[in-house]
């Protein structure tokens, strides 16, 4: 059975009583070219262990297995369980686990299920969960990859040069930890059904320690959310918005120090740029 043939798609989901959930942003690949681009992106092999959330039914997680160690699949959908249990028949090295990866202590699943393996992570993510899901990734530190496939627009903002004016807060916090690239670009007519929008690989890859050094990590994501609070202006304005505890003044000082017109936006600013400003404005504080 071709999993990313419509002709052979169809039938198998009739089969069983499917039907495409569009509050799960369910959208199966239909070109087979893309899974395996998709696991070769990825770097599995055999010493890694790779999570998977949303297999669908299986396409990308038959690929894997192909090259990783082990393969566990994360599927919320109960509906696309007997579906996965056929088309995943016979591959050893899968396991599917029916549960909701945005509620799963992802950590502690790995340690479980990868014993010995590198974990990473693969995945044609739902839409409607890219944000929050990448986060949860991003903070998880046993994942030394994450490899997924997201709307296009999405990929190439958390992907943008530092200080492009093209990035935001979430992009920033991403490079802090991990280091990102735009591996493969996929048109939506490769998807079943076709979403309004293409999609595009993100692969990053964690970093050994931080981008940069800063003493107070929460009050430096602090300062990175608050330049954006008010994204079209200046990060003085936006930045005394969000820090009401401190004197506009004391703002335009610290923007000065670091050698940035007070005119500058958020957007401008790189990380190091931001751990300079937040370590100046964390000492005005004390």
């Amino acid at each position: 059975m071709n999993l990313c043939s419509e002709r052979d798609l169809r039938p198998l989901l009739e089969r069983h009583g499917f039907r495409f959930s569009k509050s799960m942003g369910q959208n199966f690949l239909i070109d087979p070219e893309i899974p395996a681009a998709i696991a070769d992106a990825s770097g599995a092999d055999k010493s890694g262990g790779v999570l998977e959330i949303g297999p669908g039914v299986g396409a990308l997680t038959a690929e894997l297995s192909k090259r990783a160690g082990k393969v566990v699949s994360v599927e919320l959908d109960r509906a696309l369980l007997p579906v996965l249990a056929e088309t995943m028949r016979g591959l050893e090295n899968v396991e599917i686990v029916q549960g909701d990866a945005l509620k799963l202590d992802l950590s502690a699943l790995a340690a479980e299920k990868f014993d010995g393996l590198t974990p990473t992570v693969c995945a044609n993510l739902p839409y409607n969960i890219t944000s929050p899901i990448l986060e949860k990734l991003i903070l998880t530190p046993c994942f030394q990859s994450v490899t997924v496939l997201v709307q296009k627009e999405v990929a190439e903002r958390l992907a943008a040069p530092e200080g492009s004016g093209d990035g935001g807060s979430f992009a920033l916090f991403l490079r802090y930890y991990m280091v990102p690239e735009i591996a493969l670009e996929v048109s939506r007519e490769k998807f079943l059904p076709r979403p309004k929008v293409d999609s595009a690989l993100l692969r990053c890859v964690r970093r050994a320690a931080p981008a940069v050094d800063v003493p107070d990590e929460a009050y430096f994501f602090r300062v990175v959310r608050g330049a954006f609070l008010l994204r079209r202006k200046t990060i003085v304005n936006s930045l005394a918005a969000a820090l009401p505890e401190l004197p506009k003044e004391v703002i335009r000082d610290a923007v000065r120090a670091r050698g940035l017109p007070e005119t500058v936006r958020g957007e401008r600013l790189t990380l190091r740029d931001f751990a300079e400003l937040s370590r100046r404005l964390r000492a005005a504080e004390t």
